[in-house]
């Protein structure tokens, strides 16, 4: 089952301070003012999703069809995600791995204080 951008934006906002805006002309998750996920409607598609480079290169050598690249991500800690293909489960777990990653340390510390 191919997962929508409003899914991903229901997912992601039940993350402390997430809001949907845009970043690059195309819709996208932020934490603070920092963006963490980009719906891409360039060629290729997909959910460009914030994560650690060795997250990222473990990934891509998963062969999981449900991550790629582009030479333009290359260095870059983002991953490609094709919506079609990635389980909602897992696609939950990353973006609660890329909010941590882009959210300001206030937002860490109080959500930390709150489990």
């Amino acid at each position: 089952m191919a997962l929508s951008w409003q899914q991903v934006v229901s997912m992601a906002t039940d993350l402390p301070e997430v809001t949907e805006s845009t970043w690059w002309r195309s819709p996208a998750l932020k934490v603070g003012a920092k963006g963490f996920a980009r719906l891409r409607a360039e060629a290729e598609g997909g959910l460009a999703l914030r994560c650690e480079l060795e997250e990222k290169a473990a990934l891509l050598a998963s062969g999981d069809p449900a991550f790629y690249t582009t030479p333009h991500y290359d260095g870059h800690p983002y991953i490609l995600i094709d919506l079609d293909r990635i389980a909602p489960e897992q696609l939950r777990e990353m973006l609660d791995a890329a909010w941590w990653l882009a959210a300001p340390a206030k937002s860490r510390r109080r959500r930390d204080s709150t489990r």
